[in-house]
């Protein structure tokens, strides 16, 4: 990554305003996954260690501009507290004016405080110059930790780096060194793995990546639409007619191209969307008119992992099926199985993806799991994140 990090300042006696990704699902005021919090742990100690004030901005859920109990950050704060004992870790009550302001001014080396969610403001998400100002008063210097929301050009997360020295993290580092290496200096054979429900959603990513790998695998409700684009019937099963040029389009790409674009040849078919429906595995070219493909079939799981766990790159994004219901989780997870078995780089990116490894135990057998959804998705496709666009260039030596 051409960018400058952390690791480029000195940071004594500075106090550094971090913008992190603490996005994290709550249920009853509790945390109920912090792999985003733990995930940003390594920039935050790094901080610490070396003498800086800490000032932490975030958003939680999607408050409209409006002050919202149930997405404030303050037991964020709390479960924070437990992730970095011994150190000592403030809230503020919002994230600009004068409270917020002293509240950095106190702040003394080695100490952290959290800022309450920027999205209370409608100004956040407007990339308003006076409201990214008035964030940027409250740190020397601005370090942008927070990958999965560098799509998004926000104040937090873009505006400020106009009035302060703007660094990455340790985690968006990481991100764009690991998933920008897989991109354009891929050990090869380099495999990409494309599921979920739509075509439309992931047309950038497949238009990016076909050029570039050995071979395209894909799955999901994605899957049906094209095989109906050869001309197959689907019966019940999600396609999106209005993107079958699209698919007929990528077909003949990957054609002309010599690509492998490896689609289902059987698939598990239920009669209704139900956990409980009942189900039976048939051709992909014979799905009964009553039926819905939900899942990948036994055939071409093994066909599948046989080309993954011969790859030396892999990069996944979108589950195979509807993975929530255990019925329809067999595809998804014998893919998760198959990375954990590559001798090699594997990338999980997409929330989905990353719900199906850690669901299957597998997360720590990757070698990267990205904590950005939209993020991972327009990196893929090869797009400019203006989060990291904003950050200062490394000096050349």
């Amino acid at each position: 990554m051409n960018k400058q990090t952390v690791r480029d300042v000195n940071w004594k006696g500075q106090r550094a305003l971090v913008r992190v990704d603490f996005n994290v699902p709550m249920k009853d005021g509790r945390i109920t996954d912090d792999t985003r919090m733990r995930a940003a742990l390594p920039t935050l100690l790094y901080l610490l260690d070396k003498g800086a004030a800490v000032i932490l901005m975030s958003h939680l859920g999607r408050p409209k501009g409006q002050r919202t109990e149930k997405y404030s950050l303050e037991p964020v704060a709390g479960h924070l507290r437990s992730l970095l004992p011994g150190v000592q870790i403030r809230f503020a009550s919002d994230c600009v004016g004068e409270e917020a302001e002293q509240a950095a001014r106190n702040l003394g080396p080695g100490e952290v405080l959290v800022l309450e969610n920027v999205r209370f403001h409608p100004e956040e998400e407007k990339n308003d110059p006076a409201f990214a100002q008035a964030l940027a008063r409250l740190g020397h210097v601005y370090v942008n930790d927070a990958f999965g929301a560098a799509h998004r050009a926000h104040a937090s997360t873009e505006g400020v780096a106009r009035y302060l020295p703007a660094v990455a993290g340790l985690l968006m580092e990481r991100e764009i060194d690991v998933m920008g290496g897989a991109l354009e200096r891929p050990e090869r054979p380099f495999v990409a793995i494309i599921g979920g429900a739509k075509v439309s959603d992931k047309i950038g990513v497949l238009e990016n990546l076909l050029p570039k790998v050995d071979a395209l695998v894909i799955g999901g409700g994605m899957a049906n639409t094209f095989l109906a684009a050869q001309g197959h019937d689907m019966g019940r099963s999600l396609v999106e007619t209005d993107a079958l040029d699209i698919a007929r389009g990528l077909l003949q790409k990957a054609a002309e191209r010599g690509a492998r674009l490896l689609l289902p040849v059987d698939l598990v078919v239920a009669d209704r969307f139900e956990a409980d429906a009942s189900h039976r595995v048939c051709p992909a070219t014979e799905v009964p008119a009553d039926g819905m493909a939900l899942d990948i079939g036994p055939e071409t799981v093994g066909a599948y992992q046989a080309v993954i766990r011969d790859a030396r790159t892999v990069i996944w994004n979108g589950p195979m099926g509807v993975f929530e219901m255990p019925a329809f989780a067999r595809g998804t997870i014998a893919i998760a199985q198959a990375m954990a078995e590559v001798h090699g780089v594997t990338i999980v990116g997409g929330g989905d993806s990353v719900a199906a490894v850690e669901q299957a135990g597998l997360a720590d057998r990757m070698t990267h799991v990205s904590t950005g959804g939209g993020a991972s998705l327009e990196f893929l496709e090869g797009k400019t994140l203006p989060g990291v666009a904003a950050l200062r260039e490394k000096e050349e030596s």
